[in-house]
Parts: C-alpha cells; structure tokens; sequence
C-alpha cells in the first residue's frame, strides 16, 4: 500500500476520535485522524507524525489525514482503512502461505448477520477472513484491542458459525509496525473478545498475526509471528 503524497508534522492535541491539531510547516493545522481508537499511547503531544495531503480531494473539510506516528525509533502506521487492503493485496501476491492457492477474492462478503472483510475461494475450498488492524504494543509485544469492541466478539463467534458450515475461517491480525516479535489478546481492555478469539481457535478458526514493513509513505506485510491466546 503507498500513499502518494506525504508531509511530516508535529501532533498537538486531539480534541475528539476523528480529528487532530497538529504543527506542520510552523503553522498550527486541523487534520483528520484515520483511526477512531484511543491510540492514547501513539499519539502524545509533542511526537512527531506524518500525514497524508489530500488536498486534490474537493470534497474533504480537512487538507491532511494522519495515517503514522513515530514511537521512539518505531514508526507505526495507525490508518485504520489501510489492513484490508494490505492483506487483500498479499492474497493476490501468494504472501500469505497459510491461505495458498487462490482462484478467486472479493472484499466485503457478508455471512449471517455479520459482513468479512475478504472472501477467498482457493481449489475447493472456501472462506471468509476478519481483518484486525494493530498498533497497540508495549515491550516488544503487540495486542489488540486497544479499546472494548463488542462488535469484534460478535464477528469472531460468528466466524464459528461458518466453520461449521464448512468454510475456512481465518481471524487476521495485522501488526502495522516492525519491531513487536509476539502477538498476544488484551485480555484485561476486552475480556469477551479476548474469550471468543480464543474459542473460535479451538473450533476450527485459524488465527494469523503478521508484522508490516512501515515506511513513511508505505505499509507492506512482511512475517507472521509468535502468537499467545492465554490470558
């Protein structure tokens, strides 16, 4: 995924979940954020962040959209819009060698009550894969969530569902940094979503983690890596 014209920024404050006060070019700038989550531990006053201008867009009320922030030496890409497609991307690729073989993809693919993120159908197999954008990390590990998400526990339950109606089901955690080196549950933001990812593992879910390579106008899928569902 590549973003085609970037700028570089002081973050400020954050008066609410979609937008930003931040310093770019010596001038105090409204921006959107293109992540609703509390990122609280991203997005301090004073870190250096970068931006995407969207200004060939008429449409939009602000110029920038914050899409990365630097944590110490780890640049982490924080769009919350960018995990879809860099997975659909890698799929397309053959990167990812747990999900192999594809014939055919589509995004947005609803079963039951609940709409995936992308369908596969690969030789004579078929599935859905929920896509789950990370960038909570403390200690060289990552988790997720970073905030309560009911909505999260009911897609993974009902990943169960289509298991047994025998689809592959795969819940896809994408670390959007390099450095984390394990994947774990929030167990102590979300117990009920923590429980069902660890359910859905034991009834057939396949549960992915991998890591990106963060530039600072493009985010690939790089490795999978250690996965820890216990609390």
């Amino acid at each position: 995924m590549k973003y085609t014209k970037i700028i570089e920024g002081i973050f400020l404050k954050r008066p609410n979940r979609f937008i930003a006060q931040v310093l770019i070019n010596g001038k105090e700038e409204t921006v959107h954020v293109k992540n609703t989550g509390r990122c609280k531990e991203l997005l301090m006053s004073g870190v250096k962040v970068i931006l995407e201008d969207c200004s060939n867009n008429p449409n939009r009320k602000t110029r920038y959209s914050l899409i990365a922030v630097w944590k110490e030496n780890m640049l982490v890409n924080m769009d919350s819009q960018v995990p879809n497609a860099v997975i659909f991307e890698a799929l397309k690729d053959g990167k990812i060698k747990e999900i192999s073989h594809i014939s055919y993809l589509k995004r947005e693919v609803s079963f039951g009550k609940s709409r995936y993120d992308i369908y596969h159908e690969a030789e004579n197999k078929k599935g859905f894969i929920e896509v789950k954008g990370v960038t909570l990390e403390n200690n060289s590990i990552a988790m997720f969530p970073d905030a309560p998400t009911e909505r999260g526990a009911k897609h993974v339950l009902e990943m169960i569902e289509a298991v047994k109606y025998g689809f592959q089901g795969t819940i896809f955690f994408l670390i959007q940094m390099k450095g984390p080196n394990e994947f774990r549950l929030n167990w102590q933001m979300d117990r009920n979503f923590s429980e069902a990812v660890k359910l859905a593992s034991k009834k057939g879910v396949q549960i992915l983690a991998y890591d990106s390579i963060v530039s600072e106008d493009s985010i690939v899928i790089d490795k999978p890596i250690k996965i820890n569902l216990n609390q």
